[in-house]
């Protein structure tokens, strides 16, 4: 499989299936995606259905490196595709393409590929309690260590896409990712850590929290997740 490959789009049979809304965030789904992708538009509908779920983060990291097909995304970042590759080199498999959802900072599969991702976010939940209470973050016991970061996201955005693969199309995108800010590194016992200013980030309105084992340039797996 080449990298940055656009997966041909898979409409009719990739379809979400029902997960049991929890109080608590179990999963984490980041989608890498963009709006110069032409197979995109399919999984960007797949994150807005898995976000409706209250029980799961959905996260929008619209990547850069399609900006050279005609039209730059408006949400897109060379950080984004930085975390794409470092997943990539963290896994060993160097596979980097769009649509491509990471479930967890583990599972990988083509982002329209809704059942796909169902399946594995049926898997063991994660581990680690977080949540926020106020300006605070409260995190439980556990194993090992991790990082904690603030995700700052921007809740809803339509976009008349005018160039490129797209062109003529408007794409509703959600929870996409403005911007992530280190808060603290956890040990293992439990801690409390200052939120910050949530929504801080340029365009954002709403953050969350995830708990990620490894480092920025070798993600590992995520222990934990809250949204505010």
């Amino acid at each position: 499989m080449k990298t940055k490959l656009c997966f041909a789009a898979l409409v009719s049979t990739l379809v979400l299936a029902p997960i049991a809304a929890k109080a608590e965030t179990r999963h984490v789904v980041e989608l890498f995606t963009s709006q110069g992708c032409s197979s995109c538009p399919p999984a960007d509908a797949v994150l807005r259905r898995i976000a409706a779920d209250p029980a799961v983060l959905a996260l929008g990291l619209h990547v850069d490196y399609w900006d050279r097909l005609g039209w730059k995304d408006t949400l897109g970042s060379p950080a984004f595709s930085a975390r794409q590759r470092a997943y990539a080199q963290e896994r060993g498999d160097g596979q980097v393409y769009t649509p491509q959802a990471v479930v967890d900072g583990q599972g990988l599969a083509v982002g329209s590929n809704g059942r796909a991702i169902s399946r594995m976010m049926a898997e063991t939940p994660l581990p680690v309690s977080v949540a926020i209470s106020g300006g605070k973050v409260l995190v439980g016991p556990g194993q090992g260590s991790g990082a904690l970061w603030r995700i700052d996201y921007i809740s809803a955005a339509t976009v008349p896409i005018g160039r490129g693969e797209n062109a003529g199309s408007s794409v509703t995108y959600v929870n996409a990712v403005r911007g992530m800010t280190l808060i603290g590194q956890w040990s293992g016992k439990p801690a409390t850590y200052a939120l910050g200013a949530c929504g801080a980030a340029k365009g954002a309105d709403a953050c969350a929290v995830i708990l990620q084992a490894g480092s920025q340039s070798r993600p590992g797996p995520i222990l934990g997740a809250a949204a505010r």
